[in-house]
């Protein structure tokens, strides 16, 4: 049996192990018995056999979680949603700030959660500590564990040039100290949700770096990640890279379809078969001139649009998001053999977000809850 690798990490081995020694077990045993109890003896046998499968199951669907947004006049209620991942085997989801019928929804499902906070004055706030306190007792310790938090994402796609920048560290040191203090420090990560934009030079993805201006405001983060054992949350799109260059990108490379190599980056002479692995190398290559490259990273955003902008189809979000979900179980040509770990963008077309129509159309459901795709998000 193959391992299934999550996080860059065996997970399965200790299951197929108890498979194993289930399966040996069972044929010893069989030798001894007659037809009729046989039967009788392999029907346990079997069903716990089917437990462990299960648990298998649960591991790879882990791999990939689905943004949960609420941006619409016209969803389901939180407890349907919470019945459409779990009917789904979708086992992580991200929510983009603390929601009191999401939270209680959660309860008891085991879905692991990245929580948000992104509003600029809650960011302010947050500088102080006791506030930060609060904030984690109100939204983490009341719904602990009950409900599993995997990352608190301090900010989304905060840049250096922006007024709350400034609120970021500190509100994520309050935040994980308050962590700390309920002693739950291991169990859930505090982190932060940059888009690509900040690394510049990022073709080849071995030149990528910061760009001077993000420096000043991304180093100091990393080296509070990579102090506390917690990954960067990074936000990439391929779509939006592709129709912002369609002269120099391929729509076949930014869909995962390209036949073979497209390029390869003389250093290492890594070959890229597909835009995500490019982007996402190149933020790579940006740590390790940091100073950290043994951060890890999560992809806390990948998606295409069906409708509302160039390239934007079924066909086209379909293809992307199979293919994305195949390919995260196997790394990057920086960085084999370790799975990603990716949330597709996102639950629902959401029919208040704008001001660009395409921001409307990149649920992987309509607000019916129907699924847009044929898709198996344990891979």
């Amino acid at each position: 049996m193959k391992a299934y690798v999550t996080d860059g990490n065996p997970k399965i081995s200790v299951l197929s192990h108890r498979v194993g020694l289930i399966s040996r077990f069972l044929f010893t045993q069989m030798g001894f018995l007659d037809a009729k109890d046989c039967k009788a003896f392999m029907a346990p046998i079997l069903l716990l056999l089917g437990f462990f499968l299960s648990g298998l199951e649960l591991t790879g669907a882990q791999s990939v979680g689905v943004c949960y947004g609420k941006n619409g006049n016209n969803l389901p209620s939180e407890v349907d949603v919470i019945n459409l991942y779990k009917s789904n085997g979708i086992g992580r989801m991200r929510i983009y700030e603390p929601d009191q019928p999401t939270l209680n929804a959660l309860r008891g499902s085991n879905i692991e959660l990245i929580i948000g906070i992104r509003e600029k004055n809650q960011l302010q706030a947050l500088t102080d500590a006791a506030a930060a306190t609060s904030w984690v007792q109100d939204n983490v310790r009341n719904y602990w564990p009950d409900v599993k938090f995997r990352y608190i994402a301090v900010g989304n796609e905060v840049r250096p040039d922006y007024a709350e920048a400034q609120f970021v560290l500190p509100a994520m040191q309050n935040i994980r100290n308050a962590i700390a203090a309920a002693n739950l420090q291991d169990q859930i990560k505090v982190s932060t949700s940059i888009d690509t934009t900040l690394v510049e030079n990022p073709f080849p993805p071995s030149q990528g770096s910061f760009s001077g201006t993000a420096s000043s405001f991304i180093n100091p983060i990393i080296n509070f990640l990579v102090s506390n054992g917690a990954p960067l949350l990074v936000n990439v799109y391929p779509y939006f890279a592709y129709v912002d260059d369609p002269q120099k990108i391929a729509l076949p490379y930014a869909l995962f379809t390209s036949p073979g190599v497209v390029f390869t980056d003389p250093e290492g002479n890594r070959g890229y078969q597909n835009l995500f692995d490019a982007l996402l190398d190149a933020q790579y290559s940006a740590l390790e001139k940091a100073g950290a490259p043994n951060l890890q990273i999560v992809v806390s955003e990948s998606g295409w649009p069906s409708e509302g902008g160039d390239a934007a189809s079924v066909e086209n979000a379909g293809t992307f998001y199979n293919n994305l979900i195949n390919h995260v179980k196997s790394g990057t040509p920086k960085r084999p053999g370790q799975a990603i770990e990716t949330y597709l963008f996102a639950m629902f077309d959401e029919n208040q977000k704008g001001p660009d129509q395409i921001e409307k159309h990149f649920g992987l459901f309509t607000p019916g809850q129907q699924p847009k795709y044929q898709i198996s998000f344990g891979g």
